[in-house]
């Protein structure tokens, strides 16, 4: 089997406790407003006062929400753990003494394609395959101020960095488009898609499209 490496894109995400299930679905909502090609009516949501763009699909929106909430609890358990007194693991201390922790969240992008080999249809049931043709990887730090001082130094970063994360994923989108498949199906939505928190590089399994 032939596969191209899919396209991909780094993106930051910046937020305190309190505002990290937000600042991800803000993101995530961006970036699938940008993706997600049915036909959409447009809708905003303010997010630590910048207006983003908002994809009103109820299945989309409870994955992104689930996600997010996911995410937020693992990274509530890591900073739990690295502040438990008994604690090996050192805490993340940035230079204005704010600790945190990180995590990420990834958005892939599918098409399906036909599987050509008749022993690759046999071994894994069925004609299609689905392959993925763009990944974003949204690396997220969590900052826990301690003091007023450092408060409002978390909250100016954060809206610093969404600002500039929504601005490259605007820019990704106008300038790669090369990559984009066809649309070949009369589904609603030609492009199935794909959450995950946290997630490894599995292998050669994974970037083949297999799993």
């Amino acid at each position: 089997m032939e596969h191209q490496t899919p396209q991909e894109f780094i993106l930051e995400a910046f937020a305190d406790p309190a505002s990290v299930r937000d600042v991800v679905r803000g993101i995530l909502h961006t970036i699938f407003f940008h993706r997600f090609f049915p036909p959409l009516a447009p809708h905003s949501r303010e997010v630590l006062d910048i207006t983003l763009p908002y994809v009103e699909d109820a299945e989309l929106d409870t994955m992104i929400e689930k996600r997010a909430a996911e995410l937020a609890r693992e990274l509530d358990a890591e900073r739990s753990h690295h502040s438990h007194p008994h604690s090996q693991v050192r805490t993340n201390i940035s230079s204005s003494g704010v600790s945190g922790g990180r995590g990420n969240i990834q958005v892939q992008f599918f098409e399906k394609k036909r599987r050509k080999a008749w022993y690759m249809r046999a071994a894994y049931g069925g004609g299609d395959e689905e392959v993925c043709w763009e990944c974003w990887t949204v690396k997220v730090t969590v900052a826990e101020p301690r003091t007023d001082s450092e408060r409002a130094k978390v909250r100016k970063a954060m809206e610093q960095t969404l600002l500039t994360t929504v601005m490259k994923i605007v820019t990704f989108v106008n300038s790669h488009k090369d990559h984009i498949p066809p649309i070949t199906t009369s589904e609603t939505n030609p492009f199935p898609y794909q959450i995950n928190v946290n997630r490894k590089d599995a292998g050669w399994a994974a970037r083949m499209g297999i799993y």
